[in-house]
Parts: C-alpha cells; sequence; structure tokens
C-alpha cells in the first residue's frame, strides 16, 4: 500500500511538472475565448510587438513562391505540430480534476495572491465572474462553495435566479435549507439586488440597502401594479398613505435598478459579429467561419536569412530572430486550433439543432456541454470558453452559441423539450388569448399540456413568464 501511495504521489508531481503553464499555452488558452472582435484586436497587438510576424496584403500573396521578396506563410498546411492541441487537452482535463475551490480553515485565500487558471483566460468581468469572486472571499465552507456556485450558474443575465430553491436543493441532494442559507449570502453581494427570485424581492433589497422610508417598501410590497398605471390616487387610497407619499414613493422607486445585472450584460456586449455563418444547401446546413478581416499572416524570410548568417552580427541577433520566429508560430497555431475548435463546435450545435434550424425555437432540444464534448472528443470547459462571446449567424437569427444550450422538460409520449421551446409554447398560447379574459398560470399550464403534452407546473409557468417581461393575467386585460 505505501508503494502504490509513494507510485502515485510521484504520477502527481510528473504529470504537474509535464503540465507547466507556459505563456504560450496561456495565449493558446486565452484565444479560445475571445470573440472575433476580441481576436482582431490581440492579432494586431502581436503585429506591432513582434517585428517578425507580418501581415500579408493581397498584392504580396501573389508574388511566386521562389521569389527573393516573397514571405514564409505559416499556414496550417505549414505547421504541422500537433503539440498545442494535446497540450491544451491535457491542462484542461488536469484542471478539472485538480483545480478545486481552495478552503483554508474556511478562509479562501485572496483572488489576487491565488494562482487560478480563471486569471489567465478571463478577458473581461461578467456578472458570474464577480458573484464567483465574492463567494471565494466569503466565509464558506466547501459544500457551501458549492451550492453556491450552483446558484450562480442558475442567475440569468438580468440577475435573477431562474430556479427554485428546490429544485436545486434536488439537484444536489441538499436540505432546502441550506440551499436557503446559501442563497441569502449572495443575496448580499454586488450588485444589490441579485440573485433576487421577483422584481419585488429585487426592488425590496435595494430599497432596504438604501434605508427608504416605509411607504417606499409598502408600495413595493403590495403595489407595485399601481406604478405602470401611474394611478397614484388610487395607490394612495388602497395602500393607506398620502398622495405626497405615493408621488415621492413612485419617484424613489423608478431610481432602483429592475435588473442588476445590466451593467455587467451592457459593458460585455456593445453589438454583434457573427463568428459563424450557417446557410443551407439542399436539405444540409453548412457551416462557414467569418473570417472577414482576420489579417493573413506570415514570417518574413529576410530575418530567417540572418539565421544562416555566420556573422558576428548574424550570431548576435539569432537568439533573439529564433524566439521571435517562435512566439510568431506559436500565435498562429493558436488561432488555427482556436478555428479548428470553433468550427468543430458549431457544427455540432448544428447537427444536434437541426430541427430548430429548419422549423424554429418550439423545436429547440435539450443540450448540454457534455454531448458536444463527447461529440467532439474534447473537455467540456474547451466547449464553454469556445461558445462564449461567440455568435452564430442562422436562418432563424443570430444567436450566441449558449443560446443551443438548454435544460430538458419531460413531455408525455414524446422526447423531451429545452427550456426555451416551452417558452415559446407559453409565449404562443399567451398571444392568442382573449385579451378581455387573459388566462392565468394554471391555465397556461393545462392547454401546455393538453395542447402540447407538457406537464409543467404553474409556479414554472410564472417563473418563465416572468423571464420574457411577460405580465400577470390581471395586468395583461385590456378594457374595451
Amino acid at each position: 500500500m505505501a508503494l502504490e501511495f509513494t507510485q502515485k504521489i510521484t504520477q502527481d508531481i510528473r504529470l504537474t511538472q509535464e503540465l507547466v503553464m507556459t505563456p504560450q499555452l496561456q495565449q493558446a488558452i486565452k484565444l479560445l475565448q475571445l470573440n472575433r472582435m476580441e481576436l482582431l484586436d490581440r492579432v494586431q497587438e502581436e503585429l506591432e510587438e513582434n517585428p517578425l510576424l507580418e501581415e500579408v496584403k493581397d498584392s504580396e500573396s501573389e508574388e511566386p513562391a521562389d521569389s527573393p521578396t516573397a514571405l514564409l506563410e505559416l499556414t496550417p498546411e505549414t505547421v504541422k505540430d500537433e503539440a498545442l492541441p494535446k497540450e491544451i487537452e491535457e491542462w484542461e482535463q488536469y484542471l478539472a480534476a485538480h483545480d478545486q475551490p481552495p478552503v483554508a480553515d474556511h478562509i479562501p485565500e485572496p483572488a489576487e495572491e491565488r494562482t487560478s487558471f480563471e486569471n489567465y483566460i478571463a478577458p473581461e468581468t461578467t456578472l458570474h465572474d464577480h458573484l464567483l469572486w465574492q463567494l471565494r472571499m466569503g466565509d464558506v465552507e466547501q459544500r457551501e462553495f458549492e451550492i453556491g456556485e450552483v446558484i450562480i450558474g442558475n442567475i440569468d443575465d438580468d440577475g435573477y435566479l431562474r430556479s427554485t430553491v428546490e429544485e436545486i436543493a434536488e439537484t444536489l441532494n441538499e436540505p432546502v435549507s441550506s440551499v436557503e442559507r446559501v442563497l441569502s449570502l449572495i443575496q448580499d453581494f454586488d450588485p444589490t439586488g441579485v440573485a433576487s427570485r421577483s422584481l419585488e424581492e429585487c426592488l425590496m433589497r435595494q430599497a432596504e440597502d438604501r434605508e427608504a422610508p416605509a411607504y417606499v417598501k409598502k408600495i413595493i410590497s403590495e403595489g407595485i401594479k399601481y406604478l405602470e398605471s401611474k394611478n397614484y390616487p388610487k395607490m394612495a387610497r388602497d395602500l393607506g398613505i398620502t398622495l405626497e407619499e405615493a408621488n415621492l414613493g413612485a419617484k424613489f422607486i423608478s431610481g432602483l435598478e429592475p435588473k442588476p445585472g445590466r451593467a455587467f450584460f451592457e459593458a460585455r456586449v456593445d453589438y454583434v459579429v457573427p463568428d459563424v455563418y450557417v446557410t443551407k444547401r439542399g436539405d444540409e446546413y453548412v457551416v462557414q467561419l467569418n473570417n472577414d478581416g482576420l489579417p493573413h499572416l506570415r514570417v518574413s524570410p529576410y530575418y530567417r536569412s540572418i539565421l544562416k548568417n555566420e556573422s558576428d552580427e548574424g550570431k548576435a541577433a539569432k537568439g533573439y530572430i529564433q524566439e521571435r520566429i517562435q512566439a510568431a508560430m506559436w500565435l498562429i497555431r493558436a488561432i488555427e486550433q482556436r478555428q479548428q475548435t470553433l468550427l468543430k463546435v458549431a457544427n455540432s450545435i448544428v447537427k444536434f439543432q437541426k430541427n430548430f434550424f429548419d422549423n424554429g425555437v418550439t423545436q429547440l432540444r435539450p443540450l448540454i456541454l457534455r454531448d458536444v464534448a463527447d461529440d467532439i472528443g474534447m473537455h467540456e470547459s474547451t466547449v464553454s470558453r469556445v461558445t462564449t462571446g461567440k455568435y452564430m449567424s442562422t436562418p432563424q437569427g443570430t444567436f450566441e452559441l449558449k443560446y443551443f444550450f438548454s435544460s430538458a422538460i419531460s413531455r408525455h409520449g414524446g422526447e423531451d423539450l429545452a427550456s426555451r421551446s416551452v417558452k415559446a409554447r407559453i409565449k404562443e398560447v399567451v398571444s392568442r388569448e382573449d385579451s378581455g379574459n387573459p388566462l392565468s398560470d394554471q391555465e397556461i399550464a393545462k392547454i401546455l399540456e393538453k395542447e402540447f403534452s407538457l406537464k409543467i407546473a404553474r409556479r414554472t409557468v410564472s417563473k418563465y413568464r416572468e423571464s420574457m417581461g411577460i405580465l400577470p393575467s390581471g395586468s395583461r386585460r385590456s378594457y374595451s
């Protein structure tokens, strides 16, 4: 037993030594997460920093290969080294097995002192990044951290928790009280109001944080419906407050943030440039990368000639030139690996979601990262990074790649449906209701079961309806 233990320790040490996070590997993995515009910026930076790396213009690419001024082209055909993708996959697997949240005496190590893999790859702070950082800094047990990760993973871009505490508890096989305790901790995080389960809860937490007067809290808890119609006299009468308090309360509430995650989302996405295009040819869909504007990179043979120069001047420069050529080759390999991985992931998504491309969102099927990862033979974390911030232009519209990944809702007598598909069904049912007698959430649930064989709880209908910005039945009623 002692011998086996010693051998395992030796193997772990050897693996750790072999998987050293070199600057080149950091660069390769970071490129996986960049969107198209960020990639263009990164390439431009490299062109400015590395004098041996050159962009080939159209006129230069037409020169004959034996031309004395022709440039050496480093393309997928000339770069055959497969070490890069292999090392990336090994590093991903190693991290998945060994990179656990730090817990030392229940106080995680400060993020700025922690040699975290995420410190190398995150190009910018998302809402989830911001919440996870605060969770790491909190005084939490290991299991509480794991519960917190799941809670944060179910918070949408607006900052709302889109799964119930009961659903999370069932998924983790944990008591509801344990999930409630961690949720309460996360709800105290910045931005104020994050992880709320309703608009009222979100506004109330912000009002309490700002020490708002009692009449403001009363309006939030009992009179939100009056704010939309701006019927302040009726609100004052029904809530037992003065008209002045009604007006002041409405003004106060208008200064609160109904979408606490908005700042992170808007800072992250200014406009969308598709990374891949999907077009239909006959009965098949073809995926193409958007390479428009992506520079064609080469290394000038002028510097390669210096390497062959036996003069003292050539020897002095040889070390530097070798280093810069290697850096250029690594960059081109990393870009090629990124493009190949993106293409593989996109093709896999199209294969899994063909019904969506044919018929729209109601045919979106459940899909998780593991499905695509297994299909293309890569690690889940690689698929996650490639799908973050990348967009696909399709006959159905332009979508972030993550859009195609969705949880499942069971259906009687048929395959499961993606949650987004269920939302589309709800929207369809509401669109054809009698505006004078709108459907309640319970009535919508019954129609879904009758027409689409979808049996879901009333509270799930309510949750999905709110996430789409559809008002409750009472607020949808119109009077003729």
